[in-house]
Order: C-alpha cells, then sequence, then structure tokens
C-alpha cells in the first residue's frame, strides 16, 4: 500500500498495489500548476482511496482533463483525465517509499529554460502515443 497526503494532512490517499514509473510533464499548464514539471504516476481509479475528499479542489483545465490541490494548504495533488479509468498522482505527495523510478519526460519542447534534463530517462516533444503513458 503507498500511502501520501497533501501538505497539511487534509486530504490523504492511499493507493493499492505497484506504482507504474511516473513520467514528467513539462508542458506550459503543469509548469503553472505545479510551479515547475509535474511528476506523477498514472493508476487506475479503482486502486484509489481519498480521505478528505471535500478538501479537494478541482480546476477544470482542458475539456479532456482537471487538476486537483487541496483547498486549505494548495498543494497540487492530482491530474484527471476525465474520459480514461486512471487518475495521475503528484509524485512528491507520496509519504512512504513509492519503489519506482521516473520513466519519461513528456512535452520537453514546452519546458521552462532555467533548467536542463539531462538525467538519460526517454524524452519526447510532445506525448507519445505509447500505452501507459
Amino acid at each position: 500500500m503507498n500511502k501520501g497526503s497533501c501538505l497539511c494532512g487534509a486530504v490523504r490517499f492511499e493507493v493499492e498495489g505497484e506504482l507504474p514509473g511516473p513520467d514528467a510533464c513539462h508542458c506550459r499548464k503543469c509548469r503553472k500548476y505545479s510551479g515547475h514539471h509535474f511528476v506523477s504516476t498514472d493508476v487506475p481509479r479503482s486502486a484509489v482511496r481519498i480521505s478528505g475528499e471535500d478538501k479537494v479542489g478541482w480546476y477544470q483545465s482542458s475539456e479532456k482533463a482537471r487538476r486537483g490541490f487541496c483547498v486549505a494548504c494548495g498543494s497540487s495533488l492530482f491530474w484527471d483525465p476525465l474520459f480514461k479509468d486512471w487518475i495521475g498522482i503528484a509524485m512528491g505527495a507520496f509519504d512512504t517509499p513509492t519503489d519506482t523510478q521516473l520513466h519519461v519526460h513528456i512535452y520537453v519542447e514546452d519546458k521552462g529554460d532555467y533548467y536542463e534534463i539531462a538525467d538519460g530517462v526517454e524524452q519526447f516533444p510532445t506525448v507519445p502515443s505509447a500505452p501507459g503513458i
């Protein structure tokens, strides 16, 4: 069981099972949402339990996705594609060791000019059309 929370603890979550390798999204929206690039793991909705759901605020960032955050402390927590059976959970919000490694960088064509990506992890200018990404 992987557990996590927002900064203040008002929103807590548990994810059953192993976590897939996370992706680092460098798109403009993710950078503005998180303050840098947004690193999340995509897990089946059925594997996630959230307590404090009344403290989760949702921002509809496009017609296809919304972003979840704690309304008390502002922590960026979720990236929710509305028409999929999974949800992205911010890696920085996990309290327990995740036993996973970064899988891919996406939307690197939009990355900020103040940093370089030099970790050797595969990079894509936009998002590849591959399962699990």
